[in-house]
């Protein structure tokens, strides 16, 4: 891939850059309607301890291009692998115990669960391993370990979202999908959120995320595409993409110069 923003002709760069990748998706076609395709083909691919971020307009397809990797959405064609390891078409469950996090943009949090309770269901699947998990999640979120026995659905919606991460990361992911984790927080909750996921990135976890405030998301991430219509229009690090005028014109606005 050369330098700077690329606009998306051919797939060579794309199979080239790829290879070893922790998450790899090729040519992903899926829908929610037979029929009816969301994704058209799309690429993208995510090396260990990456964060990598995923923007485009309404109805460009990010939300379900994260639900596809995550098993939520029928793939028509196309595949994921994980580790070099086919992934296209498992069932949610076996993706987190194979070390694939996801935290949802709505109903994140079990609201009438206890912020420890919540976070044990993030292990039901292995729950030896709550205290020690338990202990790594609250050292990235200590207001969840001081109030560990208060209610979630009492919480903020910020403060939920900082439980659905916690609660993602209690298996030990691999890579975390996270779908627009700022939106309709607060300025100051969104600076929170991208914090914690910069800090969540750098213990080691992957990270790939859709998010909506584009310029923000640039920001912090290592590489980014922009999605528009289901397929990758651009790709890139994130400052080439903020700082590229075709990509500010058409996708980023007055947004990319805030």
């Amino acid at each position: 891939m050369s330098a700077g923003s690329t606009t998306i002709q051919d797939r060579s760069a794309h199979v080239s850059a790829a290879d070893g990748a922790v998450l790899r998706a090729d040519e992903l076609v899926a829908g929610y309607f037979p029929g009816v395709n969301i994704l058209n083909g799309t690429d993208l691919y995510c090396h260990e301890g990456e964060l990598v971020g995923i923007i485009g307009p309404n109805g460009a397809g990010k939300s379900t291009f994260l639900k596809a990797l995550f098993g939520l959405v029928k793939i028509r064609s196309g595949s994921i692998t994980l580790k070099g390891e086919e992934i296209t078409g498992l069932r949610a469950d076996k993706l987190v115990r194979q070390g694939v996090g996801f935290v949802p943009q709505n109903n994140n949090v079990f609201p009438s669960l206890s912020i420890e309770e919540n976070l044990q269901m993030g292990c039901y699947q292995d729950p030896k391993r709550f205290k020690e998990r338990f202990d790594v999640v609250t050292d990235l979120f200590p207001s969840l370990g001081t109030r560990r026995a208060q209610r979630a659905g009492s919480l903020s919606g910020g403060e939920r979202q900082m439980v659905a991460m916690g609660r993602a990361l209690m298996m030990d992911p691999s890579v975390l999908l996270l779908d627009e984790p700022s939106a309709g927080l607060s300025p100051a909750m969104q600076d929170e959120v991208f914090l914690r996921t910069r800090q969540i990135n750098k213990t080691g976890t992957s990270v790939v995320m859709v998010e909506q405030n584009a310029a923000r998301c640039l920001q912090i991430c290592d590489r980014a595409y922009v999605l528009d219509q289901g397929r990758n229009a651009y790709t890139g690090t994130g400052k080439d993409l903020a700082t590229d005028p075709k990509v500010v014109e058409l996708y980023l606005g007055t947004l990319a110069k805030n």
